[in-house]
């Protein structure tokens, strides 16, 4: 019998809105998928006494283990924050993130640990750090999206597309048609009298609203993309199948946005016959490459990021730079 999907949020989106925390640095690492960012993460917070709060937009999802690269519960060395809080079918949003991962901060500084935010979605990672507002439209429960949603399901991707096209043709050159959440999103703003394109455009002059110091893992492509494709075999071995079988089984696919992720809607075309198994984990593959590069071109626009070789530096070298320079900023602030 298939079992329902719906969970409430944790308790952290009950907490308030934060501002800035007391005297406390957010450590960022972020990256390209497979670039080894939750090594490095756990690594800093055993050094630092700190606590992970991951920015992944699909580790987000209960039962969406394998196909997201999610740390197992036995890997974890450290708390980590904001896996495993919804899921597949309920909605979720960058607002949402925002507050439950400013609680996070205010929750492990509190208790006098260091908030180390770690993940490779880079809106994500901007709502958190920055002075990002959001319009009406981003909050959880909002008719006006669950009414873009009816349409994207009813008329498809493209209808939708050129209905912001219609709207505001300056944000729909910047989003692809495929990319419906965001189009979603854009059509939201708009209604709220905000353009995405004008938010795009300020992007690199936005204030941080959380203080932080920024590292960028840089990973050579082509080594990048051995990882990758190692990583989506591993993936295979590992259950990805069956792990999607199961998700299917409980009404995954009545789900709007998780069964798009990489990883479970090539899954779901092998299982209804589209295509074949081996033919699913090249397209994994093509699309996690794609994926890797979309991220790389993110991160560089951000001129606070401090660049880390990760293909010459070792974990724990990278690990003594970020602590030092975690210590030298501490240091800093104190004396302010």
């Amino acid at each position: 019998m298939a079992h329902s999907l719906q969970h409430p949020l944790n308790s952290a989106s009950s907490e308030p809105k934060a501002g800035i925390i007391n005297d406390a640095l957010v450590v960022s690492i972020v990256g390209p998928t497979a670039s080894g960012k939750s090594a490095l993460a756990q690594s800093v917070a055993l050094e630092l006494d700190g606590e992970v709060v991951s920015a992944d937009s699909m580790q987000i999802y209960r039962f969406m283990d394998i196909g997201t690269a999610k740390l197992k519960p036995e890997e974890r060395l450290v708390k980590h924050h904001l896996l495993d809080i919804v899921d597949p079918g309920q909605s979720y949003s960058a607002q949402l993130f925002q507050d439950q991962a400013r609680a996070a901060f205010r929750d492990i500084a509190t208790r006098n640990k260091v908030p180390i935010l770690s993940g490779g979605t880079g809106f994500y990672v901007q709502a958190a750090l920055e002075d990002m507002r959001f319009p009406e439209g981003e909050q959880d429960d909002n008719p006006l999206r669950a009414h873009y949603e009816a349409l994207q399901t009813q008329q498809g991707n493209e209808a939708l597309w050129n209905m912001l096209n219609e709207k505001d043709p300056a944000s729909a050159k910047l989003i692809h048609p495929n990319n419906f959440k965001r189009v979603i999103r854009a059509l939201e703003m708009h209604e709220e009298g905000v353009s995405y394109a004008d938010q795009v455009k300020n992007i690199r002059s936005r204030p941080e609203a959380i203080p932080s110091i920024r590292f960028f893992l840089e990973v050579d492509p082509f080594i990048l993309a051995e990882r990758i494709n190692a990583r989506v075999d591993m993936m295979r071995e590992e259950g990805l199948v069956e792990e999607v079988e199961a998700l299917m089984a409980r009404g995954f696919e009545e789900a709007l946005t998780a069964p798009k992720a990489i990883g479970y809607k090539e899954i779901i075309a092998y299982e209804k016959g589209e295509i074949t198994l081996d033919e699913a984990f090249r397209q994994i593959k093509t699309a996690t490459r794609r994926y890797a590069k979309r991220q790389r071109s993110w991160f560089r626009r951000d001129e606070r990021l401090i660049p880390l070789n990760a293909d010459d530096l070792s974990v724990e070298q990278m690990t003594a730079i970020i602590c030092e320079r975690y210590r030298q900023e501490s240091s800093k602030s104190l004396v302010r």
